[in-house]
């Protein structure tokens, strides 16, 4: 089950009281105030996994809380530090302060970590308050509490290239035949409901390069409002390179006009914002072992107007899918450079 959005409540540890004690030895006369700190309690982290590819831990578990701290104790003894947890999520997760809606922090890379909830001090015992006028202290603190937050997590998937388009339109097909991916296919709507990722390698080791894709759930007329499957997974494609609008070309999907299908979607990309629209596209026009040729070449010239590459390919026969694949894997490797140097001019 593919789970992208999880509420948690989290508490980091208490820290334990100071303690209140005196020394009584036989031979030690004027042994004094002996009384140990309280432990401090232990922080919740986060932690970035590449593991995980979902939160479903967290939407059956949604609450989790570090030890306390121990109390302090006799002999100047300070009490144990509670343990920390750590809490693993999938690369891609945003957290965000429930109250505030603040975005605290957006894992993108690999084994971050931050303190999400800090512990609390613990306390000082009476040894602390020894003074030559005032020499048997009976005064200790309390330890203070942990932090305790209520966030909520987000989960855009990390991928290069976003497959979008109609359902049916052979996106599970493709990244079956582009990776080692295998998504559920089958010749009705909707047969994808979540995400499908595929590692895509284009060369021999060890010059081999590789680059992700992602095969979102088909997108309808009215997607953005959340007709469909609304846009419960359109934010997994925020953060791609490049999109792949894959548009059936043949009589199967009962809409007369590709140019249409291809309008209509790139409408509700722009509907849902968040730079989608300026995102580079790539037109694919797919099932061309059983295409009608005037829909092919219609979508064709629309393509050719638009300045947008084109190709033509049938996952079932494989036609056409190895160009295809090289000229992502340019794309995205160009892109990738470009940002490299963007990335450095900036620093």
């Amino acid at each position: 089950m593919f789970i992208d959005e999880a509420k948690i409540r989290i508490k980091a540890g208490d820290g334990g009281n100071g303690c209140v004690a005196f020394r009584r030895e036989k031979f030690v006369p004027r042994g004094g105030p002996s009384g140990g700190d309280g432990g401090h309690g232990g922080d919740v982290i986060m932690e970035s996994s590449q593991r995980h590819n979902t939160l479903i831990h967290f939407r059956y578990n949604p609450e989790h809380k570090a030890e306390r701290g121990r109390h302090g104790e006799g002999s100047n003894c300070t009490g144990r530090h509670g343990d920390s947890i750590t809490l693993k999520v999938p690369v891609g997760t945003m957290l965000h302060d429930m109250e505030t809606g603040e975005l605290i922090h957006d894992f993108s890379q690999p084994d971050e970590r931050i303190v999400i909830a800090r512990g609390g001090r613990g306390g000082r015992g009476n040894q602390h308050f020894a003074t030559s006028t005032h020499q048997a202290p009976r005064e200790h603190e309390l330890g203070r509490a942990g932090e305790e937050k209520h966030y909520r997590l987000e989960l855009k998937l990390l991928a290069d290239a976003g497959l979008v388009g109609y359902p049916n339109a052979g996106k599970s097909t493709l990244i079956s035949r582009l990776s080692a991916a295998r998504p559920k296919i089958a010749d009705y709507p909707f047969t994808t409901l979540e995400p499908n990722l595929g590692v895509v390698s284009i060369g021999e080791w060890p010059h081999e390069q590789s680059f992700v894709v992602a095969d979102v759930p088909g997108l309808i007329e009215g997607a953005h409002l959340g007709a469909g499957l609304g846009v419960q997974f359109l934010r997994h494609i925020e953060r791609t390179s490049l999109l792949v609008h894959l548009v059936d070309v043949s009589d199967a999907s009962g809409r007369p006009d590709p140019v249409e299908d291809f309008k209509v979607i790139q409408a509700e990309l722009k509907s849902f914002g968040h730079s989608l629209p300026e995102k580079p596209v790539i037109v694919v026009a797919t099932k061309a072992d059983v295409a009608n040729p005037e829909k092919l070449k219609k979508l064709q010239t629309m393509a050719k107007r638009r300045k947008l590459p084109f190709y033509t390919i049938s996952s079932v026969t494989g036609e056409g899918v190895e160009p295809l694949k090289y000229a992502l894997g340019k794309q995205v490797f160009d892109l990738r450079e470009e940002q490299q140097k963007a990335a450095a001019h900036a620093g």
